[in-house]
């Protein structure tokens, strides 16, 4: 395992990452012929000015020295326009596979069930889908091709070399070892040093995330300065991480340098030595060309080694975004029912479930709601009644037992069509940072403004949007904070109500918002329920008297079931207790 860890390329990762070049294999194939012309063109000047030097300037001849002119500035012509082209075409072909990659990781991560988004860091799944998927481009922008081109060019620059004079050639050869094995040494530690600057950049993205969103429970509870320490500490570590990279190149490229100036000096003192005693083994052109071919051959291990970190950058978030992808938290969705339009019979039979194995939620329960009937659920803190709601939309898979709506076992049922026909209003409502009409509709092109209007007047809320500045058009920010904790329900409630839904469900709807919103939706309520299947969650007992049945949980048990009226006539009864202790609250204050 640890030898697995070490490894400074994993092949079989970037196997599965170059499948998705596949549709791309012509860019591919550009970007390819762009590299190999870079390094023909690149590796062919030096030897023509070689040639222009000793058939026309050492000689002190013209004739002929026009062509080789003109040779070398086609060359370089030729050159920028291949550089232009593989930037270009590297970068788009980049940018589009991470495109994909990052429609399949989004498409993925919505599939997920809630007990995945429990206990995983926002922070991290957000560094996954933006910053990670910015690495991987760079694979093809910057490291893949540039590692190509460098190797590529090396290898015809090298076999110039030997051409024209083995000599001097030999000469360079011999540095390039020490530049080799200083590479791969360079290479291992700085993959080491990646893979920690990613986690800490992963950390530092999760806490800053966590503690902008939680801002207000820090200044109530004046803990700014602890986590301000805290931050500090984050950001230490992320900096050390990144000193590490730094250290490292500032050894290596020095050396690299060191060793190329050595091999220049070289390829001087000999080749002058040659010449000044009138050999026939060096000629200036030679030399000259020489001097060109060295940093052709030394910036490329140069550039390998850096462009290298780049690729092992990518590898290393590639790595973290396919383990994602891989990750296997899905409900199964392999019913084959289609709920069109459900009556809303809702039966739980001997329904067990636990969110931690051996630490029961709900114990063996069961109970029947009719179709278009108010069911309400009360119960301590605890005591399983939000979990009721998770299980009917299937938010999670129940340990044993079964849930049926209309008789049909809801694992049978596709997701999508269930979750259409039951809407629930939770207590925390969740606004994105768009309008009101877009938080309402959540962009369904099959429900128009008109009808969210008709849906706003029927309920009695139509008034209080047109109140607002720019009434359904009014942007509420991020998370709704413009509006109140009431006002965020009201459109809540009307998000639900317009989906014309076969279930609804309130899920502690009622309480924490104020007396006049409170009116606003007991009048909405009562109008929306009406012949409609209706399971109410509720902590204030005054708000579900109508209810035609309370069910009564503790402990994930239900200890009593009947009307408002019955459970009163319940001599010690648990609904009863509840009810008077919060009877005399509200008559104290």
């Amino acid at each position: 395992m640890s030898k697995k860890k070490e490894k400074v390329f994993d092949s079989v990762l970037f196997k599965r990452l170059f499948q998705f070049i596949k549709p791309y294999q012509f860019i591919f194939y550009v970007a390819f012929f762009t590299v190999i012309g870079l390094s023909a063109f690149g590796a062919a000047r030096p030897y023509v000015l070689k040639l222009a030097i000793d058939n026309n300037i050492a000689d002190k001849v013209y004739e002929g020295f026009l062509f080789y002119t003109l040779v070398i500035l086609s060359l370089l012509i030729l050159e920028v326009i291949c550089n232009l082209l593989f930037i270009y075409y590297a970068s788009w072909l980049g940018q589009t596979v991470v495109r994909d990659i990052r429609i399949k990781l989004f498409k993925h991560i919505l599939k997920f069930k809630m007990e995945y988004y429990n206990n995983s860091s926002v922070g991290v799944l957000i560094t996954r889908a933006v910053s990670d998927m910015e690495r991987i481009a760079d694979i093809f922008g910057q490291g893949l091709f540039m590692i190509f081109s460098d190797l590529l060019k090396m290898t015809v620059v090298g076999s110039v070399m030997l051409y024209i004079n083995w000599r001097l050639s030999v000469i360079v050869f011999i540095t390039l070892p020490l530049v080799i094995i200083a590479t791969k040494i360079f290479q291992r530690y700085m993959k080491k040093a990646f893979e920690e600057v990613r986690a800490e950049v992963s950390n530092l993205n999760s806490f800053v995330q966590e503690r902008v969103t939680g801002m207000k429970i820090l200044q109530l509870f004046t803990r700014e300065s602890i986590e301000y320490k805290n931050f500090k500490a984050i950001n230490e570590r992320h900096k050390k991480g990144w000193l590490k990279t730094v250290w490292y190149n500032s050894v290596f490229f020095p050396i690299a340098e060191l060793l190329s100036s050595v091999a220049l000096g070289l390829i001087v003192w000999y080749g002058g030595y040659d010449i000044v005693l009138n050999t026939t083994i060096t000629s200036l052109g030679d030399i000259t060309a020489f001097v060109m071919f060295t940093p052709m051959i030394f910036r490329p291990l140069h550039q390998i080694a850096n462009k290298f970190n780049t690729l092992i950058m990518g590898m290393v978030a590639a790595d973290r975004v396919f383990k994602i992808i891989d990750t296997t938290a899905h409900i199964d969705d392999d019913g084959s029912v289609i709920a069109a339009q459900l009556k809303g019979d809702i039966s739980f039979k001997n329904v067990s479930f636990s969110y931690v194995k051996d630490e029961a939620v709900l114990n063996d329960i069961s109970f029947n709601v009719e179709a278009g009937s108010t069911v309400a659920i009360v119960g301590s803190t605890g005591a399983g009644k939000s979990t009721i709601i998770n299980l009917l939309n299937r938010f999670y898979d129940i340990n044993s037992g079964t849930i049926l709506i209309d008789d049909t076992d809801i694992q049978t049922i596709t997701l999508r069509s269930l979750r259409q026909q039951i809407a629930v209003v939770l207590q925390d409502v969740f606004l994105f940072a768009d309008t009101i009409l877009n938080n309402i509709t959540l962009h369904d092109p099959n429900i128009s403004e008109s009808q969210v209007i008709d849906a706003a007047k029927q309920i009695g809320i139509h008034e209080f949007i047109l109140s607002l500045p720019n009434g359904y058009n009014y942007n509420v920010k991020e998370r709704g904070t413009m509006l109140s904790s009431g006002q965020r329900q009201l459109i809540s409630f009307l998000r639900a109500y317009v989906t014309n839904p076969s279930i609804l469900v309130l899920d502690e709807a009622t309480s924490s918002i104020d007396s006049y919103s409170e009116q606003l939706l007991q009048d909405a309520t009562s109008k929306i329920t009406k012949g409609r299947t209706s399971i109410v969650i509720a902590h204030r007992l005054a708000t579900i008297k109508k209810a035609d049945r309370i069910i009564v949980m503790d402990s994930g048990n239900i200890v009593e079931q009947g009307t408002h009226n019955d459970l009163l006539n319940i001599e010690q009864g648990y609904y009863k207790n509840l009810y008077e202790v919060q009877f005399l609250e509200e008559n104290t204050i």
